[in-house]
């Protein structure tokens, strides 16, 4: 492969953790498998709960949080990290399933070729460098689709709390509008109290226990206690008026195939793309600040590698879309995590309980692990984050109200890419406005910047200080304030110094030429200088170099920072043939300065 290849294309570890298992200890396992009993105690119900946001089967989540589990940590850069379901991903699977008016059966055949969809679009993501991508995408979008993802877990839980058969929506609103709907017809007075009831006290003792400070296990703890207490009222003969869950079994778990229906493939390809953009997203998020925390250095490409081999996997496992889940990574960390094999011992407990307690899950009230979920919902709502980004800047602002407002009356994957876009775009309005400045040089041989009312050192040469990027975006306003400059009848010589010029495009060698011709038509001319290695580039490459002239092109000098101006100022008077001001802007002094 060539260096240029090789540049472009990231060589991805297959085999990272080879080096913890080299390195491993007794005492390391210990901490390893502290962490993974308490991450495998919110992981249980946490998996059931995701895929039952997604509407798929519980077993699901569980099966995925499984083979996630496992698999990552072979292929992941962080010690950390959790793969599995996450809300998120949740979330924009069932808005994009009941977009596309999917039944839970279609959505458990076209589950597989998804999530196929999902790891290839992540691995070709992982060596095209996507890190260098996403940067671009502010949190502000990631705020206001996270805050709308709360929103809707908690409004499509209602029923769930209430035990009320609601129709298929695709939107909050539309989900709103029917929930209303379904209330007018069948008020309060005639809901389901029981159910109302089971999930008061199964959220009443998960914030009790929260109060309490308890750490580990809460949710797991909250639910086998709901769980207990209606097997425990079944053995008396009391059986509740609400539904409860389906029993799990290592039977349910059966490989699966994707199905090239290339139909099918059509309308889920935008599916794939946004969940994999978000999971992207999410890992990134996450990674870097267990990164941060640990002191650790974090492959983001790399994390994405293994995110899309696990999402592979899960094609072929019965599972559901995975990512870098935030709750289970940081408790990992927080447990006192050594290496990556957590993650590995934490799955394995996983399937134990599985085996162990999958049957129990038929007491489990379904107004239970709605009220759970509802809790999920509530704690996506980051105030001070929110506060925050509405408060520092107008853009920030408007980035965040268009993408929270776009999930709650679109789908998620729109949102993601109306806030991306919009938070793209003012990116680059901001970074459009490079900073041009004329300059001038004083008896002491330093450039300043000239002041409105001061006469130049030479009258008729003017000094055009150009900083910031200098691309598409930026080439109107350039070209219109260098223009300006150009029709003043005193001014014979324009310097562009482009020292502080960066990104130079086709766009802006174009406007350059325009700028040339336009000049030499008044009778003036252009000279550069401080011409650093890309501007000389784009120059010699656009053709630029030859409508200019090779003896009005100055590069700059990194050990002399003022010697391609001078020299650009010496060209300048020998264009208009006159030697009337002495140039001396090469002082030790100014050097440093500058």
């Amino acid at each position: 492969m060539s260096p240029r290849k090789e540049k472009f294309f990231l060589r991805q570890n297959p085999f990272p953790l080879g080096k913890t298992i080299r390195a491993y200890s007794f005492n390391k396992f210990r901490c390893d498998i502290r962490a993974a009993l308490n991450v495998a105690l919110l992981d249980f119900p946490q998996g059931m709960a995701y895929a039952m946001i997604a509407g798929l089967p519980a077993q699901m989540g569980i099966f995925c949080s499984s083979i996630s589990a496992i698999l990552g940590p072979f292929f992941s850069s962080s010690r950390f990290a959790m793969f599995g379901p996450t809300n998120a991903t949740a979330v924009t699977l069932m808005s994009a399933f009941l977009l596309l008016e999917y039944t839970k059966a279609q959505m458990i055949v076209v589950m597989p070729i998804l999530l196929f969809m999902i790891g290839l679009f992540m691995i070709a993501a992982s060596f095209l460098k996507v890190s260098t991508t996403i940067q671009y995408i502010s949190r502000s979008v990631i705020a206001g689709y996270i805050t709308a993802a709360g929103i809707l877990i908690i409004v499509n839980q209602v029923k769930s709390v209430f035990n009320l058969h609601l129709n298929p929506t695709t939107t909050f609103a539309n989900t709103v509008i029917e929930l209303c709907h379904v209330l007018w017809r069948h008020p309060l007075g005639k809901a389901n109290w029981e159910s109302l009831f089971c999930a008061a006290i199964t959220a009443a003792l998960y914030y009790g226990l929260r109060w309490k400070k308890m750490k580990t296990g809460t949710v797991f703890i909250t639910l086998l206690t709901v769980a207990s207490t209606d097997a425990i009222l079944r053995y008396f003969g009391i059986h509740p008026a609400f539904d409860h869950l389906a029993p799990i079994s290592f039977s349910d778990w059966h490989i699966t195939f994707p199905k090239t229906d290339f139909e099918g493939i059509s309308k889920l390809v935008s599916v794939a793309f946004s969940i994999a953009i978000l999971a992207i997203l999410e890992t990134s998020s996450i990674s870097k600040t267990l990164a941060a925390k640990s002191g650790d250095m974090v492959d983001i490409n790399q994390q994405v590698f293994s995110m899309g081999i696990v999402n592979i996997a899960n094609a072929f496992g019965s599972g559901m879309p995975a990512s870098a889940s935030p709750t289970r990574s940081m408790l990992n960390y927080d447990s006192g995590a050594k290496t990556r094999l957590s993650s590995v011992y934490s799955a394995i407990l996983l399937l134990i309980g599985l085996f162990f307690i999958g049957s129990f899950i038929q007491f489990l009230p379904k107004p239970a692990l709605g009220a759970m979920i509802i809790t999920v919902g509530i704690s996506l709502f980051n105030i001070r984050q929110i506060k925050t980004i509405i408060r520092s800047t107008r853009s920030d602002a408007i980035v965040f109200a268009t993408t929270l407002l776009s999930a709650l009356f679109f789908s998620l994957d729109i949102a993601i890419y109306m806030g991306s876009a919009l938070s793209i775009v003012l990116f680059l309005k901001k970074v459009s406005r490079p900073q041009i400045v004329e300059y001038d040089f004083n008896d002491a041989g330093h450039l300043l910047e000239k002041k409105p009312e001061s006469q130049r050192a030479i009258p008729s040469i003017s000094i055009v200080h150009v900083e910031g990027d200098l691309f598409f975006g930026s080439t109107d306003i350039f070209l219109q304030a260098a223009r300006k400059i150009v029709e003043d009848p005193t001014i014979k010589v324009v310097i562009l110094r482009l020292k502080n010029a960066h990104h130079l495009d086709a766009s802006v060698a174009l406007a350059i030429s325009d700028l040339i011709r336009f000049a030499r038509e008044q009778g003036d001319d252009i000279i550069v200088s401080g011409a650093h290695k890309d501007v000389t580039r784009v120059f010699v490459k656009s053709g630029l170099m030859k409508v200019l002239g090779e003896a009005n092109f100055f590069k700059h000098d990194p050990n002399n920072l003022n010697l391609s101006t001078k020299h650009a100022l010496l060209r300048a008077q020998e264009i208009i043939g006159t030697k009337n001001a002495e140039i001396k802007l090469f002082t030790h002094e100014h050097v440093k300065e500058e």
